[in-house]
């Protein structure tokens, strides 16, 4: 069957149907990693966005069960030039057609997804739909459409949840929580309670932590200014650490302003530096936000990595607290894991702040 791609900016590109067939519309996005495609669809952070693989094909190990970062595809649909017609692994449950089609999830193929690329990067992200037809009302409706600014409200847990364990406790304020962090967290033996993103901090503070992550998530940080007061008033009273959106609302909250990039990253072998160990980390990312280096000087803020490439912020700390925060995802998944020693830092961080409370009494 064929449909649609179709941008706001007028392009159109052909290709087949596969997965869901309904009509679907967001925001247009390419990832370039060769595998991870599981993890990506599942990644909340792509909640609303049509998520274009740079990689020639895709699928050719199936669906398997352990790498879902969530219980379902978030993404709203698939571009990929090719999927795999018999995909081969020993993990696997089903075909990536026959997920797609399980989760109702839509998708189209045979699409040149190179010049799709290369569009992208040249204009920036775009608001896109896929359709069975195309019409003289498609292109109207498509420009006439608001950006949508509740992702987050959207995706974050409705309800309070503890992973218990006998380790140092975490609160872990979810904006769109993947699964890896979790078991990052659980491979430490941390004891992790979950709160949704409109919790205060009184709550937290009740629960009495011992330190706070600010989770990773969709959309422009700037929708989720009521956490800010609370990150403020949490990162005064015990570690804090940040990873994605959450670094992003770490910068807001002291002071720092965001910006979107023309066309993000999204991939898994972004190099990044350490300013503070001097070395390079190869790092897994998906954002379409980023801090503005320039508004750092009039804060307590410090840079702590940067982006090789482009030199966009990729790691900040708190010179007056024990809080600091990364633009990637030290659990990747997928991707390298040479940046996961941060929730081991973090963990020495919480220590020592526990040690200097004890001398303290």
């Amino acid at each position: 069957m064929q449909r649609y791609l179709v941008l706001e900016n007028g392009s159109i590109y052909t290709g087949e149907a596969f997965g869901a067939t309904k009509d679907v519309a967001g925001e247009l996005v390419f990832n370039t990693g060769m595998t991870g495609y599981q993890e990506s669809l599942t990644d909340i952070s792509y909640s609303g966005q049509i998520l274009t693989f740079t990689y020639p094909l895709i699928g050719n190990y199936g669906i398997n069960r352990d790498d879902y970062e969530s219980l379902k595809p978030t993404a709203n649909a698939i571009v990929a030039h090719e999927i795999a017609r018999r995909p081969s692994n020993w993990r696997q449950q089903m075909s990536l057609t026959e997920w797609a089609e399980k989760m109702d999830l839509p998708g189209i193929t045979g699409v040149d997804t190179r010049a799709l690329t290369k569009e992208i990067r040249e204009h920036g992200v775009m608001r896109t739909v896929i359709v069975n037809e195309v019409t003289d009302d498609t292109l109207a409706q498509l420009q006439a459409e608001k950006p949508v600014t509740d992702e987050v409200n959207k995706m974050t847990t409705k309800t309070t949840y503890v992973n218990p364990t006998d380790g140092p406790s975490i609160a872990l304020i979810d904006f769109g929580l993947k699964n890896s962090i979790l078991r990052s967290l659980a491979k430490r033996g941390v004891n992790v309670m979950v709160f949704p993103a409109n919790v205060d901090a009184k709550t937290i503070l009740d629960m009495d932590p011992d330190g706070v992550l600010l989770s990773n998530g969709p959309g422009n940080p700037e929708d989720v200014l009521h956490i800010l007061p609370v990150i403020r008033e949490l990162q005064e009273k015990m570690p804090l650490m940040g990873i994605c959106l959450g670094h992003q609302l770490f910068a807001l909250a002291n002071g720092a302003t965001t910006f979107k990039l023309k066309f993000g990253h999204r991939g898994f072998n972004h190099a990044v530096r350490n300013m503070v160990k001097n070395q390079i980390d190869f790092t897994s990312q998906n954002h379409g936000y980023a801090v503005d280096a320039k508004s750092i000087a009039e804060t307590n803020l410090e840079i702590t990595h940067e982006e090789i490439n482009d030199h966009t912020v990729e790691g900040l700390k708190l010179k007056n607290h024990a809080a600091f925060s990364v633009q990637f995802h030290p659990d990747a998944a997928p991707g390298p894991h040479d940046a996961e020693y941060l929730f081991d830092d973090f963990l020495a961080m919480i220590a020592q702040s526990k040690k200097g409370q004890l001398q303290h009494a």
